[in-house]
């Protein structure tokens, strides 16, 4: 499908949209998960089964307030799809909620340096992949900017504006082995992307419209 944009235009992320089944379900697990406040919802029965293609990810200043995110998650009704450890790069945690949506909550900490304070640093969508460089191209042509970039496996775009949610893009497979999901997958994304340009849909399939305003 064609972009609408002209050559002039620059793209940015400006929503995040999820198609859930059951919306009211849906408003009530975001309010108790604490991310109401960066997503969008809508109803949508479009088919999808397997892995949807994306995550949703969230950095926090220690692992307490990781347990703390995570633990609301759960009660609420996720599913825990990584338990909580230690790495290499700190701790943190994977799980799907019950639209099907998954997410990553993480901290580069391994010992907790303060209170809990339920403060979210930073909310990243990562997009899974088939070419992180033909994909961050598409995306740089449209205006975006390159914040950093690892080869042909990551690429993360600066944010349009401050708080706002950050576009990254992974290898799908290399995705989904990070979130403990196999990566075959088919039907919708059950994702909309809110952009301040017209409508397109990009390599992948992940489909944007123009931003609603709030």
């Amino acid at each position: 499908m064609a972009t609408t944009t002209s050559p002039a235009a620059v793209l940015s992320l400006a929503s995040v949209t999820l198609d859930v089944a059951d919306l009211e379900a849906a408003r009530r697990f975001y309010r108790a998960f604490g991310v109401d406040a960066y997503v969008r919802l809508r109803a949508s029965e479009a088919p999808s089964t397997g892995f949807r293609g994306f995550t949703m990810a969230l950095t926090v200043a220690n692992p307490a307030t990781v347990d703390a995110f995570l633990g609301s998650a759960v009660d609420a009704g996720a599913t825990v799809l990584k338990p909580t450890a230690k790495s290499l790069w700190g701790y943190g945690g994977v799980v799907r909620a019950p639209d099907g949506t998954i997410w990553k909550v993480a901290t580069s900490a391994k010992k907790d340096t303060g209170p809990v304070d339920r403060e979210i640093d930073e909310v990243v969508l990562l997009l899974g992949v088939e070419d992180v460089k033909a994909t961050r191209q598409f995306y740089a042509d449209r205006g975006m900017v390159v914040a950093s970039s690892f080869g042909g496996k990551y690429a993360e775009f600066a944010p349009g504006r401050s708080g706002a949610v950050k576009l990254a893009l992974y290898k799908r497979r290399g995705l989904a082995k990070d979130l403990g999901v196999p990566a075959d997958g088919t039907g919708s994304h059950r994702l909309v992307l809110g952009g301040t340009t017209g409508a397109f849909t990009d390599p992948d399939g992940f489909v944007w419209e123009a931003a609603a305003s709030s």
